[in-house]
């Protein structure tokens, strides 16, 4: 049985290879990314001269963390901490607050051309989606403009907890660092995505299921084995932002951003 959904992943899919059309490959390849299913390994080292102890305390508790993000989830490394990234990252956090107050009404958003991504599939966190804000956000900036809303299911309605900025797949994790600090922050991209042949909903959705972004299936060669089509990144580069939170880590929280599929 196809899904209402399926048309809609395809177009995001189409759309973000062509966020390589830029001039360079949409090979999927990174330099200085790993494209197999291994994830990127958090540094444990970080300078933080110059910051202030709650803050060097924060940044040290994010780079002890290990999170083993699965096969199909990859994140950037943090780096180094360097003056000014606390104040930059500061800057997109109360960017991304006055954002999410005028947002907390979830119909606020639908009448300003945010729409729900995969709406009647259950989630942990919806992305209410502006497709406008994400061609944008392919060569520009502004975390006035996210790309998506996060909500929670709250009754009937929905409860605001955060924001999503985007880059585009092949952008260079110096981008990234430009956009918001990779000393503060990590970005994540989904990778070794296996659509099924028949696109079925028992097939993508549960966690034993062998395909899509939870399925056993990481592999092109499993994939084409099993007749599906193979992805190595789907969508662009994402950052969550959790602009109610008081902490860095808690505000820039991994955790969060891995587990808002469950």
């Amino acid at each position: 049985m196809r899904i209402a959904w399926i048309p809609t992943l395809l177009l995001l899919i189409t759309f973000s290879a062509n966020q390589s059309a830029d001039g360079q490959s949409s090979s999927d390849s990174m330099p200085g990314m790993d494209m197999s299913h291994s994830h990127s390994q958090t540094q444990g080292m970080h300078d933080t001269q110059g910051m202030g102890e709650g803050a060097a305390s924060a940044m040290q508790s994010m780079a002890s963390r290990h999170i083993d993000m699965g096969p199909h989830m990859k994140m950037t490394d943090l780096r180094p901490i360097q003056p000014g990234d606390k104040e930059k990252a500061d800057q997109v956090a109360q960017a991304a607050r006055a954002v999410a107050e005028k947002y907390q009404d979830y119909k606020v958003a639908l009448a300003d051309g945010f729409k729900i991504f995969l709406p009647n599939v259950p989630q942990k966190q919806y992305h209410f989606t502006n497709y406008t804000y994400a061609w944008e956000a392919r060569n520009h900036f502004d975390p006035s403009l996210p790309t998506s809303l996060l909500y929670e299911k709250n009754g009937d309605g929905y409860k605001l907890i955060g924001l999503m900025y985007t880059a585009r797949k092949n952008a260079t994790q110096d981008e990234l660092n430009a956009r918001v600090p990779l000393s503060i922050a990590q970005w994540h991209a989904h990778v070794n995505l296996c659509l099924p042949p028949n696109r079925s909903e028992e097939d993508v959705l549960p966690r034993s299921s062998k395909f899509g972004l939870r399925g056993s299936i990481a592999t092109k060669e499993e994939c084409d084995a099993g007749g599906g089509r193979f992805f190595p990144q789907v969508f662009g580069w994402m950052v969550h932002v959790y602009p109610f939170e008081n902490k860095p880590e808690d505000i820039w929280s991994v955790e969060r951003q891995h587990n808002h599929m469950d």
